[in-house]
This record gives C-alpha cells, sequence and structure tokens, in this order.
C-alpha cells in the first residue's frame, strides 16, 4: 500500500522519480524511490519524514492503514481535466478518509445499515419510473413533500461519508466506493469541491444519490447519467409540491416566479427550469425555446446565486466528520495536536475552543 500512496502522491505533485528524489532531504537515489513505489523495498523513517515533507502529504497518508483503494471513480470533471489533477484529487479525498474512517474507529461507531432495501434497481421502463423512484426513496425516509434543508447533513445521516475540498476549477467533485483494509466492509463516498455554487453542489450531491438507488437502467433509450439527472431533479423538487407553488400546465412564467422557485428548493436556474418541463407545467416547447435565448448562457452563469451564508448556502456543508473529532477530543481519546491536524487548525485555535 506504501508504494500505491508514494505514487500517487508523486503524481499529484507532478514530479518525476528523479524530480522527487532532488527534493527529498536526507538524500534518497531515483532508483530507490523506484524500488519504494514498486513495494520492493521501504524507506528509512528519516527517509520517510523527508518524502512526506517533499510531497506535502501527511505520514498518516502513506502510511495509512484504513483505505485500500478507492473503486469505480466517478469525476465530476470538464473535459479539459488532466492525470495530474485526477492523481491531486484522488490524493485529496484518500487523505480525508483516513482521518474519517480513524476517527469513527476511535469512537467504535456502529456501521449503519442499508438504507435503500428493495428500492435499488438495475431496470428503468420509462422516464416517469425515475419520478417514482424518488418518490418512493422520501416515503422511506419520511421526508414529506417539502424541500430538503441539506443534502450534504442528509446522506451524512444515511451512512454515505459526504467531504468538502478545494479542487482545482476543473471539478466539481467525485464518487466512488471505498475499499477498506483487512475484512471491514466497504464504504461509499461523495466529495463535492468547496469551489461549486451551492445550487450545483444540491445537485450534485443529489445525482450521487441516485446512482446508488439505480445502478443502471437496463434500457438503451434512458442514458445513465441523464437518468441520474431526473431522479436528483425529482428528489429534490416533488412534482406534487411544485404544482401546488407554480400552478398547472402554464403557459408562460416571469422571471421573479423562476428565481423565486429556484430558491425555495435550492437548485439552478437551469434545473428549475428542467424540472418545471418534466412535471408539464410548462410545455416542453417553452423550454426549448428559453435554453435558445434567455437561458443560453445560464449552465455557465448562474442567475441570482445563494451565498454561502444565506438560505441553503449555511447549511449545505458536511459536519458530521468535524462533529466526531470534537467529540473524540471532548472524551479524551485523541490529543489536541491530534485534533488540530486532523481538522486542519492551529493547535491555538483547537486549544481556545477547548476552554472556551
Amino acid at each position: 500500500m506504501f508504494g500505491q500512496r508514494l505514487r500517487l502522491a508523486r503524481k499529484k505533485a507532478g514530479l518525476s522519480m528523479q524530480g522527487l528524489a532532488d527534493r527529498t532531504s536526507p538524500k534518497v537515489t531515483a532508483q530507490a524511490i523506484s524500488k519504494y513505489e514498486a513495494e520492493k523495498m521501504n524507506p528509512s523513517s528519516s527517509v520517510l519524514v523527508g518524502l512526506s515533507k517533499a510531497l506535502g502529504v501527511s505520514l498518516d497518508f502513506l502510511m495509512g492503514g484504513q483505505v485500500e483503494a478507492l473503486v469505480g471513480v466517478e469525476f465530476r470533471k470538464h473535459s479539459s481535466t488532466s492525470a495530474k489533477d485526477r492523481a491531486h484529487a484522488e490524493a485529496i479525498v484518500i487523505e480525508k478518509l483516513e482521518d474519517y474512517l480513524a476517527i469513527e474507529d476511535i469512537l467504535e461507531i456502529d456501521l449503519p445499515g442499508d438504507p435503500f432495501g428493495d428500492l435499488v434497481t438495475e431496470r428503468i421502463d420509462a422516464w416517469d419510473d425515475l419520478d417514482k423512484k424518488a418518490r418512493a426513496l422520501r416515503k422511506q425516509w419520511k421526508l414529506g413533500n417539502d424541500p430538503i434543508p441539506s443534502m450534504s447533513r442528509l446522506l451524512e445521516d444515511k451512512g454515505i461519508k459526504v467531504i468538502e475540498a478545494d479542487f482545482a476549477e476543473r471539478f466539481d467533485g467525485l464518487a466512488c466506493e471505498v475499499k477498506r483494509s483487512g475484512d471491514l466492509p466497504n464504504t461509499d463516498v461523495v466529495v463535492v469541491s468547496s469551489r461549486t455554487n451551492v445550487e450545483r453542489k444540491r445537485f450534485n450531491l443529489a445525482h450521487e444519490l441516485a446512482h446508488r438507488v439505480v445502478r443502471q437502467t437496463g434500457n438503451a433509450t434512458i442514458k445513465l447519467e441523464k437518468a441520474m439527472n431526473r431522479f436528483a431533479g425529482a428528489f429534490l423538487i416533488p412534482t406534487d409540491h411544485l404544482i401546488e407553488e407554480a400552478g398547472q400546465a402554464r403557459s408562460g412564467m416571469t422571471h421573479m416566479e423562476l428565481m423565486r422557485l429556484k430558491r425555495l428548493y435550492g437548485v439552478s436556474a437551469a434545473a428549475m427550469l428542467m424540472r418545471l418541463g418534466q412535471v408539464g407545467i410548462l410545455p416542453q416547447s417553452s423550454i426549448d425555446y428559453a435554453f435558445r435565448t434567455y437561458a443560453r448562457k445560464w449552465r455557465s452563469s448562474e442567475p441570482d446565486p445563494i451565498r454561502d451564508d444565506e438560505g441553503f448556502g449555511a447549511f449545505e456543508h458536511p459536519q458530521r466528520f468535524e462533529r466526531l473529532v470534537w467529540r473524540a477530543l471532548g472524551e479524551q481519546l485523541i490529543s489536541p495536536v491530534r485534533a488540530a491536524q486532523m481538522l486542519r487548525l492551529s493547535l491555538a485555535t483547537v486549544e481556545d475552543n477547548i476552554r472556551g
């Protein structure tokens, strides 16, 4: 595992083996690094510390024993992403997961049960079936029809790890299954970019939730990613609730009404417009016209955006990991130094929060 982590960290840093050797102190050769990565030789403790500093990663990342591999990594990305971008993103995720899973072990937290039951399917016969699945999941989770205050909190409560990370602008986030070391069961993680706006972040989380319920469509006429978007829209914006808010069979809608609706459900204006067409409140011809004209730029520039400190923006941040760290610290299961390292805070800040 050390060899895999070293190779990933080196790719994240954009270094060749010789480049890493030149940067490491105490001195090490490129040949030695090649043997480390091939698991043919292990570094001394001093070299290990030197590699960690040269690569800008923690020793926990290089030597961690919680995460064996990320399986089925699905990036939400733009077309210009590079291998270095992917390595950088995966390294960030693994480093955060090592801490996350370690703190759960320290607190001896029970593993959650299956939150989906018999709702999981690999066959979708019609687009409306996705709305039915979303409605059934809301019913099973007792969510009612109201807008969901925090998708992050909802997924965390259902056992899905949610991590927010500062990715490059080319990434919105990623989702994958985490293969754990030993006999521990796998877990799922969704990672969102801190640079992504609130509207898109919520939709991304709902999209990844859809992947947990609808594994395949089994239907050549319904593409999987489009199906996930349809499920996400239906989950965030239930049909009955939307009809109560907007009315039925409208011939048109003002800009102000559309902005109110997007803020009511915490979604983008483009997603809101799509949903109005899916439900049949606006005719498809109006939706098509909108995206050819005034809504054409909404996919790249969000109108009337929700700020990070207002409404949904104030709640749409994963908080479970941070809560667990402070809990372990309060129970004196970890030291202030360890807590500071996990929370990426200074020791002085942690000690101030201990004393109050």
